[in-house]
């Protein structure tokens, strides 16, 4: 947005301050600068010279050697290839050393072989028009020598482009009265009040009591207010050179002396309108939603095509302008145009963004209008719209008064927000007097209600559209004007404390380093997302068709995986074709549809052992065992199946579960999980060839609870501990960890614990089942007739249990 100084300061007196500063000033205050330049510096250089002879180029047709006078003892020659050049003009000379508009600076340089003294402008060198393609002829009574400012009585100015993105939160600086308001408090000096009562009140005496001849009607649409006036007697013309200037400085080209009232109105107060030409509405003025699809020509002659529900404003005889946005060639002002209907509206933001973006229509007026304007201003817009009007037109006769529609025409209750002094200075860490306080708020125009230490602000309703909402937007108004920089660093007064882990967070921890470091095992994370196909692959049972997400990425991930299994058995097979044998596990969610809660998420806990050559399931049996214990928890491991007890986490009907190596985990008496390997069915679905066991455990039945730590200390036995091997034959339908439920009959207080080391199918019905027994004392070594008699009584334990001795 570009922002012409001179034009702020006829609102406000703004000190002596260098361009730059100023734009640091404003960038630091307010939003961001993004480039200052200088406009008409160079118009102080060009003077006025007087063409006094001219003669052909020798080498060049259409150049011409040129002398002039420009008020000095002596004349200069220059080549010009100009059409319009003859002697007697009177027109704009640059000498060498001039710096033109776009930074580029005259030097002596020889054309076609004759060195030209300085050049001879136009319109279009000098940025002060198109022109007419040639040089830019003045009055004949201008004076030869004055320069080009004091021809045109042009002032230099100063114009800072201001980045669009820094002021979206801020419609009431995308106009140059909002802007002048923050340049008066940033620089602590007084904004000038020329829209007051009185000025209100001499425009208002001009209304008359005719009937206005335009009554607008809203009906079912985007408007939010609607305001209409008709003026007789207007004189379309050329616009006066002040408001040219100011046009094009803020980067708008002037058209004529109405357009460019509509679009100087707009840059000063920063609301947009419309300016009809009233012959050329026919009938009632409607602002309603079309009903229909619709080409509809703009202003730059492009059809453009609307859909139903687009807001138009109508006359009887079809659409006039598309609403917030751009008005229709059919209306528009021309040359011939006498009488005038004045719009000033506003318009809800997010359908007049959701338009211009779909029309690739983006314009002055929709660009503000996005940023939700305040109704109540529509008013001010209105009467200094007329003013313009009756200023560069005398003669023009108000027709009636305002007339007024929509459902903001009823003021909106004032947004109120209560600080404290304290409370504005603890946030900042400042301590600004409340003097100084009082003096930022007010010249934001807040109006301020004080109670001691505490305020109670009114919010301007041009900055509670979306801008101020809250305590903290008040104090961020403060800590701007003074100066974020100005602000002293200090470090934050808080006690650094260490951070106590959840009990879950415990456990999950626990867990992970007894499987990477202990179990030499690698984590994975795979997606919570599933798709139905690898459901179906794994022959799980649950699809989660209720947990189908509507804007699915892919159908490979399009609902939550109701278990980890599913996930860990495609991992695998991705694994099995570069590996002998590997282990991971995996700390994840499932994610179960509830009819009450929606869906159901637990911890789970998946434990996957693989390798080609042998059984993989007592190796996570020992594992899981060993995990368990590493947590303190009281478990037990079982084959026996309940049909009242089903096991949750791994359905026992799910054909991957292996007929016999299938174990239920219990903790607390609970089913938690299970340790099974794959049934070869569901492998061969993955084209896996080898032993696949998990281990999945649901971790939400004692994640919460809280590890008591009991460390014991225990002296390393200095005794050596000995070991029995033997291997019993059990039937294949008798669990293979019931031999060790022997030992729990065994009284022998040197005997430690035992475990399976090995299972071998012996075919016809029967396996053998290798267990080892350890022993030790620690008081002495255990010596040969103790370790022979405990080894004869497990094997007449063992005999007697059933697990006779392989021979």
């Amino acid at each position: 947005m570009l922002i012409s100084l001179n034009w702020i300061k006829q609102f406000v007196n703004i000190p002596n301050v260098d361009a730059h500063d100023l734009a640091n000033d404003f960038t630091m205050k307010t939003a961001e600068v993004e480039e200052v330049v200088v406009k008409g510096e160079h118009l102080s250089k060009v003077i006025v010279a007087e063409i006094k002879s001219l003669r052909p180029h020798p080498e060049a047709d259409k150049l011409n050697l040129v002398t002039f006078d420009f008020g000095a003892s002596t004349t200069k020659e220059v080549v010009c290839g100009a059409p319009n050049v003859k002697v007697g003009l009177k027109v704009p000379y640059a000498a060498i050393g001039t710096t033109l508009p776009g930074g580029f600076t005259l030097e002596p340089k020889k054309i076609r072989g004759i060195l030209s003294d300085g050049m001879l402008c136009s319109e279009t060198e000098l940025d002060l028009g198109a022109g007419s393609g040639g040089l830019m002829v003045l009055k004949p009574e201008a004076k030869n020598g004055m320069t080009l400012a004091q021809y045109l009585e042009m002032e230099v100015d100063t114009v800072i482009d201001v980045d669009n993105k820094s002021l979206t939160h801020r419609p009431d600086l995308w106009g140059i009265y909002g802007l002048a308001r923050e340049f008066s408090v940033i620089y602590n000096t007084p904004l000038k009040q020329p829209f007051n009562d009185s000025w209100k009140a001499k425009l208002e005496s001009l209304f008359s009591s005719q009937t206005s001849p335009i009554k607008p009607q809203v009906l079912n649409s985007s408007c939010l207010v609607y305001l209409g006036l008709s003026v007789d007697n207007v004189s379309v013309a050329v616009s006066p050179q002040w408001m040219q200037e100011r046009l094009i400085a803020s980067g708008l080209r002037p058209i004529n002396s109405i357009v460019d009232i509509s679009n100087y109105v707009m840059l000063e107060l920063g609301i947009p309108l419309h300016i009809f030409d009233r012959d050329k509405i026919n009938g009632q003025l409607t602002i309603q939603r079309l009903e229909q699809d619709i080409i509809f020509k703009t202003l730059d002659e492009t059809d453009r095509k609307l859909i139903a529900g687009d807001t138009v404003i109508s006359d009887e005889q079809g659409p006039l302008v598309l609403a917030g946005i751009m008005g229709g060639l059919s209306s528009g002002v021309t040359d011939k145009t006498k009488k005038v209907f004045i719009e000033v509206a506003n318009w809800k933001a997010d359908e007049v963004r959701v338009t211009s973006t779909r029309l690739g229509l983006r314009t002055d007026s929709s660009a503000r209008y996005e940023k939700s304007l305040d109704s109540s201003l529509c008013y001010r817009t209105m009467l200094r719209t007329l003013e313009l009007i009756l200023q560069l037109n005398p003669s023009a006769k108000v027709v009636g008064r305002i007339e007024s529609a929509g459902p903001d025409l009823t003021a909106k209750p004032v947004s109120k927000i209560a600080t404290s002094f304290s409370k504005i200075n603890s946030v900042l860490g400042t301590t600004i007097s409340s003097e100084r306080i009082l003096e930022i708020f007010r010249g934001l125009d807040f109006i301020v209600e004080v109670s001691g230490n505490n305020l109670m602000l009114s919010v301007p309703s041009y900055r509670s559209t979306k801008d101020v909402y809250c305590e903290a937007d008040l104090i961020e108004e403060i800590g701007r004007i003074i100066g974020y920089d100005n602000i002293p660093s200090t470090s934050p007064l808080l006690e650094v404390l260490p951070v106590r882990l959840t009990s879950e967070k415990s456990i999950h921890n626990k867990i992970k380093d007894y499987f990477s470091v202990k179990a030499q095992s690698l984590e994975i994370m795979t997606y919570p997302l599933v798709g139905k196909s690898l459901l179906a692959k794994s022959s799980w049972p649950v699809l989660n068709d209720e947990l189908v997400l509507i804007n699915a990425l892919s159908t490979d991930a399009d609902r939550m995986r109701p278990s980890l299994i599913p996930s860990a058995l495609e991992a695998a097979a991705r694994n099995t074709k570069y590996y002998e044998q590997f282990s991971f596990f995996e700390l994840g969610r499932s994610y179960i549809y509830d009819s009450k809660e929606f869906s159901r998420e637990t911890n789970q806990l998946l434990y996957a052992n693989f390798s080609k050559a042998s059984s993989t399931f007592v190796s996570v049996l020992e594992q899981i065992e060993d995990v368990l214990n590493h947590l303190g928890l009281s478990f037990e491991l079982t084959s026996e199946k309940n049909p009242k007890f089903s096991n949750p986490i791994v359905p026992e009907s799910w054909i991957g579960n292996h007929p016999h190596e299938y174990v239920n985990v219990k903790v607390m008496g609970k089913f938690i999980g299970a340790i099974f390997t794959i049934h070869p069915l569901v492998m061969r679905n993955f084209k896996m060839k080898g032993h696949l066991t998990f281990a999945v455990l649901d971790l939400s039945s004692f994640e919460s609870r809280e590890i008591k730590e009991k460390v014991k200390y225990k002296a390393i036995n200095k005794f050596p501990v000995s070991t029995f091997d033997c291997s019993v034959i059990v039937s294949r339908d008798v669990p293979a960890d019931e031999t060790l439920k022997v030992f729990k009959s065994l009284k022998l207080k040197e005997f430690t614990h035992a475990k399976i080391i090995a299972v071998f199918d012996l075919g016809d019905g029967q396996r053998s089942v290798t267990i080892r027994s350890y022993f030790e004392d620690d008081t002495k070594t255990l010596d040969s007739d103790f370790i022979k008699s405990a080894e004869n009584l497990v094997l007449s334990c063992l005999n007697k249990a059933g697990f006779p001795l392989k021979s």
